[in-house]
């Protein structure tokens, strides 16, 4: 148990080390991105390639990241470890131990012990709600819990919001040619936040529940709204995903990638507009359609240059 946990104080104060984990200096339109120079968030590994020449290569990083809520440890997370307080309180939000009214009292980072505490001034006690966790098909060990969709009824998405079909091809546009640690090392999922056209803030992580919760933390402790905003990932569109674009008030969610079943049915259901498939020209809309606008023609839209596409964007 870390010693913020027992009583005692964590050696390092969060706001002591800021610095570790500071937004780049260089981040263009996007308010807060990852740090693709952090030598932290890769590593260096040499293989033998298809001719069986040495082939030296950069790999993300994996840690453990162990979150407490209070004195109670709650889960430990598989993460490039980055941004530790958004990732624990984003996670704790999402999974609603921690509620928009909860008032923070602190958030310590330990660093040599891989955890993270996050303290509020309301007494928190989940040990029943601990029962109930359930493995998500999200890599690196997602975990949500049971009681999450007894909750979703309860959350109403804005009726006003829409989608110009021209946000969606500038959007993609812009999120492909962004540096990012995928571009660098491969084998990561990114997450964004967007307004209209703009990108506002991109996180990424070797599990894109990860990389969701970042947000999450970021857009709470920042005091961002989801006004008007919309979800961007580059990975599958899951029940997971769904939820938590939910939780967090948000009305539109886009991938390049496909959709589950069950993701479709969530997001029918709770209203979100769910669009996958968004490669170049085309994407699909399989609910809420009733919040896009077609202002752009598909054939004035224009693909990424090859060398600048992400896998995900590649092909037809």
């Amino acid at each position: 148990m870390p010693k913020e946990a027992s009583g005692q104080d964590m050696a390092t104060p969060l706001s002591e080390t800021k610095k570790a984990h500071s937004e780049p200096a260089d981040q263009g339109r996007f308010r807060i991105t990852p740090d693709v120079d952090d030598p932290r968030l890769t590593a260096p590994v040499t293989g033998v390639d298809h001719e069986g020449k040495p082939a030296d290569i950069r790999v993300p990083t994996e840690r453990p990241l162990t979150i407490f809520l209070n004195r109670q440890e709650i889960v430990t997370a598989m993460t490039i470890a980055d941004y530790p307080d958004y990732l624990a309180v984003g996670y704790l939000l999402n999974q609603r131990m921690l509620t928009p009214e909860d008032r923070i009292t602190g958030i310590d980072y330990d660093e040599d012990i891989d955890t993270v505490v996050v303290r509020t001034d309301r007494e928190t006690d989940f040990e029943e709600k601990m029962k109930k966790r359930t493995q998500t098909s999200g890599c690196a060990q997602g975990t949500v819990f049971g009681d999450l969709m007894d909750h979703l009824d309860e959350v109403r998405l804005p009726d006003d919001a829409v989608v110009k079909t021209s946000w969606i091809y500038a959007l993609s546009r812009q999120i492909n040619q962004q540096p990012s640690l995928y571009l660098t090392a491969g084998a990561i999922h990114g997450c964004v936040l967007c307004e209209e056209d703009r990108p506002v803030a991109y996180m990424e992580d070797v599990g894109r529940h990860n990389a969701v919760d970042k947000i999450a933390g970021w857009m709470h402790l920042e005091g961002v709204t989801p006004r008007a905003k919309m979800f961007y990932t580059t990975g599958r569109l899951t029940s997971e995903m769904v939820i938590k674009t939910v939780q967090m008030g948000i009305p539109v969610l886009i991938s390049r990638s496909g959709f589950t079943a069950w993701g479709v049915e969530l997001a029918k259901e709770t209203g979100l507009t769910l669009i996958g498939r968004a490669k170049g020209k085309r994407f699909v809309c399989v609910s809420g359609a009733e919040r896009l606008v077609f202002d752009a023609d598909p054939a004035t839209a224009m693909d990424e240059p090859e060398h600048m596409r992400r896998k995900g964007s590649r092909g037809g």
